[in-house]
């Protein structure tokens, strides 16, 4: 398959036109409406710094069912520590930022360039991107952003200063997600970390089938805390 050429019309090829490695489409914008077309076709950014936006939809999807969700025995003592703290949408440009430069195993550099860190923070102050800060001893450990797009969530990226904190972020957004019925928590691509906290691959035909009967539902906008 060829990858796609963005245009300035607000318009996305088909996710399933994307090539064996999720790559379906190159340029465009990070504006708010150009995103929130994206998320709502199953498509997300993801470049790095001196790149053009590349526009990606993997097959298989990794995604998280809230109800699924795997919490060990040690992580249920962190939870229930005195001194832990969660908020939502509290601190989301810290959280971000965090995001962009805490250092990663096998990693060098980051996706989270300056300009998806504006992009992402214009879809906070409009309702859409969320955050989950975990305070522990009244200061940030970890904490975790996506966007709210109808009843689905899209994870975006997760960091931890303490250890577990990312995990206790995740704990907290999947029984935030199941008050509210939203069914699934899509994790774009795959890794250990998140298939040991329960979440599991499907096709791409299956999570676009979901995204589109989910994505127009009405969802949580705004601040969520």
């Amino acid at each position: 398959m060829p990858v796609f050429r963005i245009t300035n019309d607000l318009v996305f090829p088909h996710p399933g036109l994307a090539e064996e490695d999720g790559l379906l489409a190159v340029g465009g914008d990070l504006s708010t409406e150009r995103l929130l077309l994206a998320y709502r076709n199953g498509i997300f950014p993801w470049y790095s710094k001196g790149d053009p936006i590349l526009w990606w939809s993997p097959d298989p999807r990794c995604v998280l069912l809230p109800e699924k969700l795997k919490v060990s025995t040690r992580l249920r003592r962190t939870l229930n520590r005195k001194d832990l703290t969660v908020t939502f949408d509290r601190s989301f440009n810290e959280v971000i930022n965090h995001c962009a430069t805490v250092k990663r195993t096998g990693q060098r550099g980051t996706w989270i360039t300056q300009e998806m860190i504006a992009a992402y923070k214009k879809l906070n102050q409009e309702g859409y991107a969320h955050s989950v800060e975990v305070l522990l001893d009244g200061e940030l450990a970890g904490g975790l952003y996506g966007v709210s797009v109808g009843k689905v969530f899209c994870g975006e990226s997760m960091f931890s200063l303490r250890p577990d904190a990312s995990k206790i972020a995740l704990v907290h957004l999947a029984a935030r997600l199941r008050e509210w019925k939203f069914p699934i928590i899509d994790c774009q691509v795959t890794n250990p970390y998140l298939l040991s906290m329960g979440a599991e691959e499907i096709s791409r035909a299956s999570f676009l089938e979901q995204v589109r009967k989910l994505g127009g539902q009405k969802g949580h906008v705004g601040p969520w805390e």
